[in-house]
């Protein structure tokens, strides 16, 4: 979602993340443009989704977490996503937990057809608009503004329904020790769900996960198949990993 913006745009968002109480004059005296240009650039924002306007100036439209994570290790995530995108075939059916490095991976799968995608993620929602090949079955339950999911036990509830060749999932922490860990209790469950729901799993994570553990504990790692990863993974943890029997692909 941010790549496609201007650096100007990019920093409006991050000073309206800050201070959603700042004005276009303000705006417009930090980044020495006219106001106009400011408010164009929020219409340009708000028709994004990334904004809500307000008189005088706007507010962002999603938590400012999901912001924070977006920004985080960008070019690392969209690396993971886009070869994660390959394993998708065409006719496929996958699951994709909610997080900001696996919701790009619909964005990677134009170009695909037939794809059925199972989620719990919303951010995954302007990519299905726009491509389609893509058939999105969205489940319920409680939405999570911070992570931008649907969590708890109607969620959980309705993965039952649903078989899948491939599921995609993310990670707050990551090592041989520990496995999968997060941060939100209500996340892990359906991560659990999901897993089990799917012939293969196909975990995708950023090289600063490695060695940290979440709040909760979620999955050994002996339940992933395949962990995508970028290079900023050390020699030493990688084969540590492939030890417990995964495939690890970095990018």
């Amino acid at each position: 979602m941010l790549p496609n913006l201007s650096e100007r745009e990019k920093e409006i968002l991050r000073l309206i993340t800050t201070d959603p109480s700042i004005t276009v004059t303000s705006l417009s005296e930090l980044l020495s443009v006219s106001a106009v240009t400011i408010r164009a650039d929020l219409s340009s924002l708000e028709s994004q989704g990334l904004i809500i306007r307000t008189r005088g100036g706007a507010h962002p439209a999603f938590h400012p977490e999901i912001l924070r994570r977006q920004k985080s290790h960008m070019e690392q995530k969209h690396r993971i996503a886009r070869r994660a995108a390959e394993l998708v075939e065409d006719g496929d059916t996958i699951i994709i937990e909610a997080g900001t490095t696996t919701s790009l991976i619909a964005r990677y799968l134009m170009g695909k057809r037939n794809i059925r995608i199972v989620t719990n993620s919303t951010l995954i929602l302007p990519y299905a608009r726009t491509n389609p090949g893509i058939h999105l079955s969205m489940i319920g339950g409680t939405f999570r503004p911070e992570t931008e999911s649907m969590v708890g036990p109607a969620a959980v509830a309705q993965l039952e329904s649903f078989h899948v060749r491939l599921a995609f999932v993310g990670t707050d922490g990551l090592s041989v020790e520990h496995g999968l860990s997060s941060h939100i209790a209500e996340a892990a469950a359906v991560l659990k769900k999901m897993v089990e729901r799917a012939d293969r799993t196909v975990l995708v994570a950023d090289s600063s996960k490695v060695g940290k553990t979440g709040f909760v504990c979620v999955l050994p790692f002996e339940a992933v198949d395949v962990l995508i990863i970028d290079g900023g993974i050390s020699a030493g943890a990688a084969a540590e990993i492939a030890q417990v029997g995964i495939q690890v692909i970095q990018v």
